[in-house]
């Protein structure tokens, strides 16, 4: 099948303004789209990369948080868990996100896969963030 490509992913977040600002300072995103759904109390912001990943957040009055304190926990719960973005510098990209209310859940490690280093952080809601960082084939 052909003329499938990854478009953005969806989180639900309690405070949308914060989160848009978190992924604008920490990661690099830019704020590409806003709108609200008054009559379902939703807010709604997409935001991009500067290499193309996408996430929308939607803001909904009173949903239920989840959190998962690492990725084993969140590995243990069927559906989305984490999302992942590759990076050039993976030490100074935790730095910035740690300086920007982020938590390090996995200090950096080799992955399984060779050529890759990799650590998670959570968002300051709590969502998991897989940094991704190639090395040397």
């Amino acid at each position: 099948m052909s003329g499938i490509a990854f478009d953005h992913v969806g989180l639900s977040v309690a405070d949308l303004d914060r989160q848009s600002r978190f992924y604008v300072q920490a990661f690099g995103f830019v704020e590409t789209h806003r709108a609200e759904i008054p009559e379902a109390d939703v807010r709604i912001a997409l935001l991009t990369s500067p290499g193309g990943a996408a996430v929308e957040f939607t803001e909904r009055a009173r949903s239920a948080p989840q959190h998962f304190a690492d990725p084993m926990e969140g590995a243990g719960i069927q559906g989305y868990f984490h999302w992942a973005l590759t990076v050039d510098d993976l030490g100074a990209v935790i730095s910035e996100a740690v300086a920007q209310g982020a938590r390090v859940v996995t200090q950096p490690a080799a992955a399984r896969r060779p050529g890759i280093r990799f650590a998670y952080v959570a968002d300051p809601e709590g969502n998991l963030v897989e940094l991704i960082q190639h090395t040397s084939p």
